[in-house]
């Protein structure tokens, strides 16, 4: 649950609290597809009343991750059919794109290599502590890496909007299966390495193939 962490920051509202917490519980698995629950359980959890939470709860209907049911509370919108394609496909896209346009200027994939580096790192510890929220949120992060490391602005802000989407299905794919999470660290291993040499299309066959692995099993 966020905090505030210095006085210059501006307080976060009621609604912003149960905002944050509900997102996260369904982005996490906690409260998984199909699940009902009600304004009452997120304002206990808060010590909030049930009017911030309804705030809410509207909110997270708009991003088309709750249903709200009228006196009954909410329930957790399951991935609809076919988006999780249509998120690998647009994926594809976007970080071959971005990786093309990376190898194009070989001047900044040192320090591109470094960052992919350092987020590989952070998925390596969130791993060993066996984390799958966690590390289900670092591979976002992973990706989006690649993505910035491109520098077209248009393509991260697009990118960016698919993360909550890919948290939810990160935790899908790997719940099941935990012994997949090691063959994803050494996947975007061989990934940096790629990179490195300035094999784009190397790359695109690699992703591809890491998606299929990971999502398409």
């Amino acid at each position: 649950m966020p905090t505030i962490s210095s006085p210059s920051e501006p307080p976060v509202s009621a609604a912003d609290r149960a905002y944050q917490l509900t997102k996260e519980l369904v982005l996490s698995g906690e409260l998984p597809g199909g699940h009902l629950f009600s304004e009452t359980e997120i304002a206990g959890r808060l010590g909030l009343s049930r009017t911030p939470v309804r705030e809410a709860f509207v909110r997270l209907q708009a991003e088309e991750l709750l249903t709200l049911v009228p006196k009954r509370g909410a329930i957790v919108a399951p991935v609809p059919p076919g988006e999780a394609e249509d998120v690998l496909d647009a994926r594809e896209a976007v970080e071959s794109a971005a990786v093309r346009r990376l190898l194009r200027t070989p001047e900044r994939i040192p320090a591109a290599v470094e960052q992919l580096r350092a987020a590989l790192e952070v998925q390596r510890e969130r791993a060993a502590e066996a984390d799958l929220h966690a590390f289900a949120e670092a591979d976002e992060r992973f990706h989006r890496t690649l993505v910035e490391a491109g520098g077209n602005t248009l393509l991260i802000r697009f990118y960016t909007g698919l993360a909550d989407r890919q948290r939810r299905m990160n935790v899908a794919a790997l719940g099941p299966v935990p012994d997949h999470i090691p063959v994803v660290l050494r996947e975007h291993g061989e990934l940096i390495e790629i990179i490195e040499s300035g094999n784009a299309t190397a790359f695109t066959t690699a992703l591809r193939a890491h998606l299929d692995g990971t999502h398409r099993r």
